[in-house]
This record gives structure tokens, sequence and C-alpha cells, in this order.
């Protein structure tokens, strides 16, 4: 079963063994077990969870080893991966050496593409360090507006599996792709795809920047329309130039500046498309409209520009990227305006939880008290104090590794006050905000975009945007 099999592989009496449990592992046991496949699911689990997952399985006559996932099943002859199975598990060792083939649920998905005998759905498809579910969204928005079937699916939360196995007709696809996804993916072909920007991003995955950065590029491979890139990041332009695509497939850039020939920009407030008109030297069509971005900060229209060149791509009306980009609405926690409190203005960012997204998050307001501070997953914040120094009336911490900021504060912006709470309760946002009121002034903006994690104070990044929004309506009704 080699990577480039067509997707009409009799599955019957294969033997295929499933790496993980989870929101993929289950479903792609399910569907391969569907499909007539022996299945095997290997997972390093064993707890009450797992023992449960693994019981509904075995009912259905899938073979489950719990805390056994570092051994390879003799008869194995594929292994379908989980996207958080890191490459350098001993199971893909034994993979190796047996010449056992490895893909992921999105390798699996696109395979599975036309086993009912409809032709498939060509893939938009899109990857990035920061904005991806918000370009893919707008995406489907612009899509839709164009009177096409469609649906935001992949790393965005929706099964791709789900999608390509079920009952609806979609017309074209707009795909969330991260880089673990990317890696398990050899033989996945879009019609047209974006990296939208690269920066340092789970290199505990990858092993290293350039193992992260190659696994996004491999979105490039065989485009047969266009490869979208990024002006101002030039690896993403690098990686278009290195990728192996289709006879006939174009270079576009956006950039929130004046777009060359084969670009998209901005030019007076206005979307425009020097890319996909009769003469690239001399026309541009406008798209939209700056004020049709929701929210309209400086990489929110790069988003949107990129969704844009991926949508006119596939043949889009300009009208329809208007009339998308005014449908959409922005997903809680991503540059959040919450409310307007004594003249200051209160946002919640918390979906930014590296320093690449909350550096687009601070070049967005000035002045800013920002509230910042979590689980820095390694990371180092010079650079970032460093670009934003000049927009800070002050900075209020929290979290378990807010001493890194306040360090690189000290280095680098000295002058700028800094509350620092010693503390790591969920209690800590409702202070966080008081403080943040305390040092702001009229026409300021209150910005919690904490350039770090939310684990080690809350469930996930919702939950701790939702705590911000509270402290800042509780605030809110107190000066009432």
């Amino acid at each position: 079963m080699g990577s480039q099999e067509v997707s009409n592989t009799d599955w019957r009496g294969k033997h295929v063994t499933v790496a993980g449990l989870g929101v993929s592992g289950i479903p792609a046991a399910r569907v391969l077990n569907g499909l007539g496949a022996v299945v095997t699911v290997v997972t390093d689990g064993d707890d009450d969870r797992s023992r449960a997952q693994a019981a509904e399985l075995e009912a259905q006559g899938i073979t489950v080893r719990l805390g056994d996932g570092a051994t390879l099943p003799g008869s194995t002859e594929l292994i379908v991966t989980t996207p958080g199975w890191k490459p350098d598990k001993p199971l893909f060792a034994a993979a190796a050496e047996a010449g056992v083939p490895v893909w992921g649920d999105v390798e699996l998905a696109w395979r599975l593409r036309g086993q009912d005998g409809r032709e498939p759905a060509p893939w938009l498809a899109v990857t990035g360090t920061n904005g991806k579910t918000t370009t893919v969204r707008m995406l489907a928005s612009i899509l839709e507006a164009a009177g096409l079937r469609t649906a935001a699916v992949g790393n965005i939360g929706v099964s791709l599996l789900d999608t390509v196995l079920g009952d609806e007709k979609y017309d074209v696809l707009a795909v969330e792709l991260s880089s673990y996804q990317l890696h398990w993916s050899p033989s996945l072909r879009a019609h047209s795809s974006a990296v939208l920007n690269l920066a340092p991003d789970h290199l505990d995955w990858h092993g290293s920047m350039a193992a992260y950065v190659a696994d996004k590029g491999r979105i490039y491979e065989g485009n047969t329309v266009a490869c979208v890139y990024n002006v101002a990041d030039a690896v993403t332009e690098e990686l278009v130039r290195e990728a192996d695509v289709e006879e006939g497939c174009r270079a576009i850039g956006f950039t929130l500046g004046t777009p060359g020939p084969s670009q998209l920009g901005v030019v007076d407030g206005i979307l425009v498309d020097r890319a996909f008109v009769t003469n690239r030297q001399k026309q541009a069509q406008e798209l939209a409209e700056v004020a049709d971005v929701n929210p309209p900060a400086p990489h929110n229209i790069a988003n949107a520009l990129a969704a844009a060149a991926l949508a006119r791509a596939f043949g889009v009306a300009p009208a329809a990227v208007r009339d998308g980009l005014r449908n959409f609405r922005p997903d809680p926690h991503r540059i959040e305006h919450v409310a307007d409190v004594a003249g200051v203005t209160y946002i919640d960012d918390s979906k930014a939880t590296n320093t690449h997204a909350a550096e687009a998050s601070l070049a967005s307001y000035e002045p800013i008290v920002w509230i910042a501070g979590g689980l820095a997953k390694g990371a180092t914040f010079d650079e970032l104090v460093t670009g934003c120094a000049g927009r800070l009336r002050g900075v209020v911490l929290m979290g378990a590794d807010r001493a890194l900021i306040r360090e690189a504060l000290a280095r680098h912006a000295p002058e700028v006050p800094v509350t620092d709470l010693d503390r790591t309760d969920t209690g800590a946002m409702s202070e966080a905000v008081r403080e943040a009121a305390r040092l702001a002034r009229p026409g300021d903006t209150v910005l919690m975009a904490p350039a770090c994690a939310s684990m080690d104070m809350f469930t996930n990044y919702n939950k701790r945007g939702e705590a911000f929004a509270d402290a800042v309506r509780a605030l809110a009704a107190e000066s009432a």
C-alpha cells in the first residue's frame, strides 16, 4: 500500500493499525472497520476513559491494545496515526524498519474521497502558525456567498473523514491543516493552498524549526491552480519556489501594501486583486473595503486577503468576496471587543497563545495596557517586547511563566509600569482586569493577549477568555 495508491483501495482484509484513540483515532478505526479492514488500535493510555473507549470499539469487532503504543502488530500493512503522536515514537521506527507506510487521518480522508463513486470536492487548504481558523472560516463564508456548497473542515474541529464519507455533496471544501496533519499526509494534493505565516511553534513535536517549516510546506505539493504566500514572510514564498506543483500552477502573493502583478493587496482602504485579472500589469480588481473585514486589524486583513486569493483561484466573483467578508463573524476570543468602560476599550484575544499571535494583536492598538502570561511552551519574549514597547501604557502579568515576560520587559521596556500578580488561580483574572483598569487612561486599550498557553490556570483559552469577559462586565456594572 504505497503512498501513491488510488483512493478506491479494496480495504477488505487489510491489516491496519490505528495509533491512538481520541477525536481522530476512534473515527478512523470505525471507518476502516466499516470498509472491511482488520483493525487494531494501539495506545499508550490505560485509564478509565481509554478502557471505556476500547470497550465500545471492541464491541464492533476492533482489537484494542491499551498501554502498548510502542509495539507494531506483526501483521500490520498500514498505520493510521492521530496527529498528536510525535514522529520519534518507537512504533514509527518499527514501521520504517518493516517497510510499513504511515498515514494521518487527513491522508486517510484524502484517499477515501470518491469512495461512493461521486466526484470528490476539491480542497482549498490553509496552514500557518496563526490565523488558520479565521482564514478558513472567512474562505467558507466567501464560497457560500458565491452560492457554492461548502464547509470549513479539518483542524478547525470538523472531521474530514466524516465530511468526505457523509451524505452531503459539496462543490468545494475549505480545509484547515496543522503541521502535525501535514507531516502524515504524503499524497495530499490540493486545488490551491496558502501558508499564512511561519514562526517557531510546536518545535518539541517537530524537533527543529527546519522540520516544522518543511511540514508546513507540504501543503503546496501538487497544487493545481494557486500557491498563496505571504509577501511579508519570505519563507512562505521560498516554500512555493521549492514545491513540486502541477504545470500551470501560479504563485500568488498577498500583502498589506500596494500589490504587484500576481498579488492581492490594499490600496487606499480597498482590498484589490492584481492576480486574477486579464491584464495583471495594468489592471486591479476591487474586491472589498478594509471596513468589510471584521475586525479590521492588520493581521486580520492579511487573513482576508489570503481567503480572497484562494476563493479567486477557485473562480469566485469579486462581489462574493465582498459579501462573504461582510457576512463573516469571528470566533470568540480572537481580538474580540468586550466592552468600553470609562473611556477604555477592553479586547479579548485569549487565542493569542504564542508570541507570534500576540505580536499581531499588539500591533493593532495603542496605547495598550497588556495582560499577559501563562505557560510559555519554551518561548522567549525579548523580540516581542522590543517590538511593542513603544505602545505600552502598562503591563499586568499572571500565570506560571510570567517571570520570563517580566524579565524581557525589564531589559527592553524598563520605563513601562508592570504589575506582577503572584497567583495562578482562576480568580487572578478579576484582579488582573482591575489592575489594568487602574493603569489605563481614557482612549487606551486593555488587551488580553497572553502570548502563552492557558493550561496552568484554565482548561483552555476559551475559558480564559470567558474569565476576562466576565471580569470586564463586572467592572462595567460597577462603573454604571
